[in-house]
């Protein structure tokens, strides 16, 4: 499934930003951490070399965890189990009387077809090498090389006839080496003449001239296919029942709506109510344990500890223990509860619930499929019908929102 783009939620096992939709208007905590993996992971698993092989304090404590599920805490319906939200959540009587500006209610017709074609053709679009003309500034090439410096080919300089592609004009290469290879022709192989850097990093290499021995196999060049409604039938009828432009075309203008406006429906939503001082603390439990379990899983993988892990910053910042990351993690915690109860809030004001049903109905207006079967798989049923569920709450509000 290619569509990944059209989903309003960046990705349904995201539980903390899960909430209506709403994980758009933040940088996930996975995300932050994906900026730091690389080396992090290395960090982590020279680390855990050194841990000892018994279980630490933290993970005997939350060993529950091995057996975590994302629907744990949700009903048949979507709703906390056994949590009435109003009970915690004031809501007052004109809690759906919400104005915003008008511009988050406008897509242009420009809008939309440049959503479709930066973000649906694209994600179709093919390869194809081209011979017959020559290589510009911009073009992503394929090639080859051998590398010589006096002579004699060194370690590292050489495709090895594996072809490398290079996207001219990026910087990727060092010196003017891409430069050199604009305006020849596939099929020609030619010289390139280039001075490694004083500090390249290796002494063999540190300032020296190099010439490499270069071949051009190809342009490649991204071809997008034409919208049509024939394409659109064949490649988005199954997964999402689209079987024309003009269906694409809405439920991409219905998506960039939607994520135009969720933020400041819920911003202007959220302003309104008052919580109550006390929240239940299966709510609070249970969004603590989905942070917990993402440490915990990622701590099984490099088999280390959930301390040793946290103090090796892989997982966004660097902490001490689990009880600091916690602690850090404690105002988050509350808000995401806040968050969770408020939807689900004016979902019992509203008298909406979802059952099975409802959740095969509408999944595909928010997820980019119609088929929730891989996501209940992973997550669980339940848990997916608490984020159709407040999806189609979230909805409703846009669709009674006025413009000023």
């Amino acid at each position: 499934m290619k569509l990944n783009y059209l989903h309003r939620l960046t990705a349904l096992g995201l539980a903390v930003g899960m909430t209506a939709a709403l994980a758009a208007c933040g940088k996930s905590a996975d995300e932050s951490a994906a900026s730091t993996a690389e080396t992090a992971e290395s960090t982590a698993e020279s680390t855990a070399e050194s841990a000892s092989t018994e279980e630490s304090a933290a993970d005997a404590e939350y060993a529950y965890l091995a057996d975590f599920s994302f629907s744990d805490a949700f009903d048949e319906n979507g709703y906390l189990k056994g949590v009435t939200a109003t009970d915690y959540v004031n809501l007052p009587d004109d809690y759906a009387d919400i104005t915003i500006s008008a511009d988050s209610g406008q897509v242009s017709d420009e809008d939309i077809d440049n959503y479709i074609t930066s973000n649906v053709l694209s994600s179709f679009a093919t390869d194809e090498q081209v011979t017959d003309r020559a290589a510009a500034d911009g073009d992503t090439v394929n090639i080859d090389y051998v590398g010589r410096i006096d002579g004699v080919a060194f370690d590292g300089g050489n495709t090895n006839g594996g072809g490398a592609d290079l996207k001219l004009g990026s910087g990727t290469y060092i010196d003017n080496f891409e430069e050199q290879i604009v305006g020849h022709t596939p099929g020609e192989t030619f010289d390139v003449t280039v001075t490694f850097p004083e500090d390249y990093g290796n002494e063999d290499l540190n300032g020296k001239e190099a010439v490499f021995e270069t071949t051009l196999n190809y342009i490649k060049e991204s071809v997008t296919p034409e919208l049509t409604d024939d394409w659109v039938k064949e490649n988005l009828g199954e997964s999402m029942s689209l079987n024309s432009v003009d269906e694409l075309k809405a439920f991409v203008k219905s998506t960039m709506l939607y994520d135009n406006q969720a933020s400041d429906v819920y911003t202007a939503l959220h302003d309104k109510v008052s919580y109550t001082d006390e929240l239940p603390q299966i709510a609070l439990d249970y969004y603590r344990d989905v942070l917990l379990y993402r440490i915990y899983t990622n701590a099984q993988k490099y088999g280390t500890d959930m301390n040793t892990l946290l103090s090796s910053g892989m997982m966004g910042s660097s902490y001490d223990s689990v009880d600091a990351y916690l602690a850090d993690a404690n105002d988050s915690i509350k808000s995401i509860t806040q968050q969770a109860l408020l939807m689900q809030a004016v979902a019992e004001k509203m008298g909406f619930k979802c059952d099975t049903e409802t959740m095969n109905a509408d999944f595909g207006r928010y997820y980019g499929t119609t088929d929730p079967s891989q996501y209940v798989t992973a997550y669980g049923e339940n848990y997916v019908k608490m984020n159709v569920l407040q999806s189609d709450v979230m909805q409703n509000l846009i669709d009674n929102v006025k413009y000023e």
